[in-house]
C-alpha cells in the first residue's frame, strides 16, 4: 500500500478575517450558499453575506437544522441545486461542516469550511460522520475532495464557549496517540494509504502544541480573548489535528467514541469529551505505564475535560451497556484495528473499565 498525504487547498487563520471571506471565495465560484443553524446564522451572516456581495458574488443562506444526517443532506443538496449555487460555505460546528461537505459531493462545485467553534478537527477532513436522526453514530463518508478552502476566525473561536474550544483540544490530544498507533501497525490512514511521515510528525506537533500552550489558552477563551496560545491551541485543534488523523490514521480512541454514541446517555456529552475518554481506554488498552496513563489524566482535569464514564453521562453503567459500547468499537470497519495488534470486544470492555476506575482515583486526589 502507498504512503499518501492529502489537505485541503488554503487554510486561513486570524482575527477578523470573517470579513475577508469574499476575497478568499473569489476564485472558486459565483454563486454562494451559506448552510449554517440559527445560532451560527445570528452571529456570522450578515458579515458573511456582506464581504462575498462586496466581492460581486451572489450570496444566500440556509438554515441548517442541527444533524449531519442523510435526510438532512438531502434536503440540503436540493436547496443549493435549487439555488443553482457553485459555493457551500459550511459555518458552525463539525455537523454543519460535515453536512456541508457531503452536501458539496452531491452538487458538485466548491466547499469551504468556516468553524465557528474549535471543537473539532472536521474543517480540514474529506469526510463526513454520519448520525441518525436521533443522533447514533452511523458511518464514515468518503470524499475524493477536501475543502477547497478552510477559514478560522480567531475572535470568534475566542467567543464561543469554552467547552468547545476544550472538546477540541481532546479531540486534537488524541490524534497523537492515534496516528503513532497505526504508523506502529503500518496501517491505513482515512485517505487511503499508509501514514507517510509527514502526517505522523504533524500528529505528534498537535500533541506537543496542546501540551505546551491548552491549559493558557483555555485561560484566555475563558475571558473571549485572542492571545497566542489561543492561536496555537486553535491551530492544533484545526489543522494539526485535521491533518494528523487523517494522513497520520485513526486507532481505539475514535472507535470508542463511536461506541459510546450507541448509548442514549451519552447524547448530552461532546465529541471531543467522549473522545476523551476513549483516549484514556486506548492507553489502558496499549499497556501503556501507570505513570503516564495518571499524568494524561491529571492533565484532562487541569482542562476541566472528562475522565470517568460518569463524567460523560454513564453514572454506574451496566454489564450490557459496557458490552454495546465494546461491540461497537470492535465492529470489523472500525479503526480500532489499527491498534499494533489485535483487539477484541472483552479487551475493549476490560479496558474501559480500568480507565473508568483510574479516572475516579485520580479525580479523588483533586476533591
Amino acid at each position: 500500500m502507498p504512503h499518501v498525504f492529502k489537505s485541503p487547498a488554503s487554510y486561513v487563520q486570524g482575527r477578523g478575517v470573517v470579513d475577508a471571506i469574499g476575497t478568499h471565495v473569489d476564485s472558486l465560484g459565483s454563486e454562494c450558499v451559506l448552510l449554517a443553524d440559527e445560532i451560527v446564522r445570528d452571529l456570522v451572516e450578515d458579515r458573511v453575506l456582506d464581504s462575498l456581495e462586496a466581492e460581486g458574488l451572489g450570496a444566500q443562506s440556509i438554515e441548517f437544522n442541527g444533524e449531519a444526517s442523510e435526510s438532512e443532506i438531502d434536503r440540503i443538496a436540493g436547496a443549493v441545486d435549487e439555488h443553482g449555487a457553485d459555493v457551500v460555505i459550511g459555518a458552525g460546528g463539525g455537523k454543519a461542516l460535515d453536512t456541508a461537505k457531503a452536501v458539496r459531493e452531491e452538487t458538485g462545485g466548491a466547499m469551504v469550511s468556516m468553524p465557528t467553534v474549535a471543537s473539532t478537527d472536521a474543517p480540514t477532513s474529506a469526510l463526513s460522520v454520519i448520525y441518525t436522526e436521533a443522533g447514533e453514530f452511523q458511518s464514515y463518508w468518503f470524499y475524493e475532495q477536501h475543502p477547497d478552502l478552510v477559514l478560522v476566525d480567531t475572535a470568534i473561536i475566542a467567543g464561543a464557549p469554552a467547552r468547545f474550544f476544550r472538546s477540541g483540544i481532546a479531540d486534537g490530544l488524541a490524534t497523537w496517540f492515534e496516528a503513532d498507533a497505526t504508523y506502529r501497525s503500518a496501517g491505513e490512514n482515512v485517505v487511503g494509504g499508509t501514514p507517510t511521515r509527514a502526517g505522523h510528525r504533524l500528529a505528534k506537533l498537535c500533541y506537543e502544541t496542546l501540551r505546551e500552550h491548552a491549559i493558557t489558552a483555555v485561560d484566555g477563551v475563558e475571558q473571549g480573548a485572542v492571545t497566542e496560545s489561543v492561536s496555537a491551541v486553535t491551530e492544533a485543534n484545526t489543522l494539526l489535528s485535521g491533518l494528523g488523523f487523517e494522513s497520520g490514521g485513526l486507532a481505539a480512541a475514535h472507535s470508542i467514541h463511536n461506541g459510546l454514541t450507541q448509548l442514549d446517555a451519552t447524547h448530552h456529552a461532546t465529541h471531543g469529551e467522549k473522545v476523551n475518554v476513549g483516549t484514556l481506554t486506548q492507553l489502558v488498552l496499549e499497556g501503556r505505564d501507570d505513570a503516564f496513563i495518571e499524568d494524561y489524566a491529571e492533565f484532562s482535569l487541569a482542562l476541566s475535560l472528562p475522565v470517568t464514564l460518569s463524567d460523560i453521562g454513564l453514572d454506574d453503567p451496566t454489564t450490557a451497556q459496557i458490552e454495546t459500547v465494546a461491540d461497537a468499537a470492535c465492529d470489523p470497519e472500525e479503526t480500532i484495528h489499527n491498534e499494533p495488534f489485535e483487539v477484541t470486544s472483552p479487551m475493549v470492555r476490560d479496558a474501559l473499565k480500568t480507565a473508568d476506575r483510574l479516572g475516579e482515583r485520580v479525580r479523588a486526589r483533586h476533591t
